[in-house]
C-alpha cells in the first residue's frame, strides 16, 4: 500500500509541473481572451488517458502500479477540470455567452473524441 501512495504522489507532482508548463506555454502562444492552456491540458491528458485505458482494456484486476502512477497520479494531477470550470463560471460572469459555451462545448466534444482517439490508438 505504501509503494502505491508514493507512485500516486510522485505521479502527481510531475503531473501538476506539466499542467503549469504546458498550459503557460499555451496561453503564451494563443493568448488568454479563452482559456486555452487548460483546454490543452484537458485535450491532452484525455488523449493520454484513453491511450493508458485502451491498452489495459483486457485486465480487469486491480489497477498496477504503473496504471496508479500515470492514470491517479501523474494525469489525475495533469488534467484540470476544476480549472476548466472556474474559467468557465468566469466567462459566464462576464456575460461572455458565447465564449464559455465553446469552452463548454469544445472541451467536452473534443477532450471525449480524444479519449475515444487514445483508446483505439492502444487497443488490441
Amino acid at each position: 500500500m505504501a509503494l502505491e501512495l508514493l507512485l500516486v504522489a510522485f505521479g502527481g507532482m510531475l503531473g501538476g509541473f506539466g499542467r503549469a508548463l504546458v498550459s503557460t506555454l499555451v496561453a503564451g502562444l494563443l493568448g488568454e481572451r479563452l482559456p486555452w492552456g487548460t483546454f490543452a491540458v484537458n485535450l491532452s491528458g484525455s488523449l493520454a488517458l484513453g491511450f493508458l485505458a485502451g491498452g489495459l482494456a483486457g485486465d480487469p484486476g486491480p489497477a498496477p502500479p504503473l496504471a496508479l502512477f500515470l492514470a491517479t497520479g501523474l494525469l489525475g494531477s495533469y488534467t484540470t477540470v476544476s480549472t476548466f470550470s472556474l474559467q468557465t463560471l468566469f466567462l459566464l460572469r462576464e456575460r461572455a455567452f458565447g465564449r464559455a459555451l465553446l469552452n463548454v462545448a469544445g472541451s467536452a466534444g473534443l477532450c471525449i473524441a480524444a479519449a475515444s482517439l487514445g483508446f483505439v490508438l492502444a487497443g488490441p
